[in-house]
């Protein structure tokens, strides 16, 4: 038993040690990015989170994926089960139809992408996802951290506007100081704890305060980047449905990758090509 946690000990320091060599390398061949989009990687890296808009990206194949977006979500409907008083959420996996794909592998996002995680970029895929009213608190409307990889990037969209009725993303930024480092891994401990399950508001406003959370209404086409693997997030609690995509990167080499392959494999519905 010693010897095995030790192996594995030593097992996680070389693998540390490469990622952080692979890091060091990989920084002189980083895209050049225009000066609007270096400080959305800055601002990744500074709270882990940047949020803008469809329109303010610009994106030449915008109309395409959003059209064929908004036609799917309106055939989504309320699954029959329920798990622990939960409605689970309707998933779509769109990651092979065109229109989303190709907006997934636009090259200007991918630099952006790329810049922040530091090596080359994996796109995984598309969820498109419709969640449905809950007022308990459980799965991912507990605040939680993903596990794919040690940085990765979630671009979220809101196929319509979000409002509290809704259950906006709601996200704690980055540590700015060692107090918010200690706080930040008080949390951890506590996720830990839950064997990585969540934790929900009350058990949170323990370590952080609720005046350092922040909540993100927004209009149809609000994207947000976000660093999950990092940055404590979750749903809020909703009395009216909410569609969004979920489009998902990792460094190409992702230190969990078989997380990484629901995105693009059958375990969710894959709806048929209109």
């Amino acid at each position: 038993m010693i010897i095995t946690k030790l192996n594995d000990k030593i097992s996680n320091l070389t693998s540390e040690l490469g990622y952080r060599i692979s890091l060091f390398r990989h920084r002189k061949n980083l895209p050049v990015l225009s000066n609007s989009d270096q400080l959305i990687a800055r601002t990744l890296t500074g709270e882990g989170v940047y949020i803008t808009s469809l329109e303010k990206l610009g994106l030449p194949s915008t109309a395409e994926m959003l059209d064929r977006a908004n036609s799917y979500a309106a055939m989504m409907k309320s699954p029959t089960n329920m798990q622990s008083r939960y409605e689970l959420p309707q998933i779509y996996t769109v990651t092979d139809l065109p229109e989303f794909f190709t907006w997934g592998i636009e090259e200007r996002l991918q630099d952006i992408i790329e810049n922040y995680i530091g090596l080359p970029i994996a796109f995984h895929g598309v969820h498109m996802r419709k969640d449905f009213p809950n007022q308990q608190q459980l799965q991912t409307l507990l605040w939680h951290k993903d596990a794919e990889d040690r940085r990765m990037i979630k671009v979220i969209i809101y196929l319509h506007n979000v409002t509290e009725r809704h259950g906006a993303f709601e996200y704690i930024p980055l540590p700015a100081n060692l107090l918010d480092w200690y706080n930040y891994y008080r949390v951890d401990y506590a996720l830990w704890k839950s064997n990585f399950l969540g934790i929900n508001d009350q058990q949170m406003i323990n370590f952080i305060p609720k005046s350092a959370w922040k909540y993100c209404p927004g209009k149809a086409g609000t994207v947000i980047f976000v660093d999950p693997r990092n940055v404590l997030h979750h749903g809020t609690v909703r009395s009216e449905a909410r569609s969004t995509l979920f489009f998902i990167y990792t460094s190409n080499s992702p230190k969990r990758p078989e997380l990484c392959t629901q995105y693009n494999d059958y375990t969710f519905i894959r709806p048929k090509k209109q």
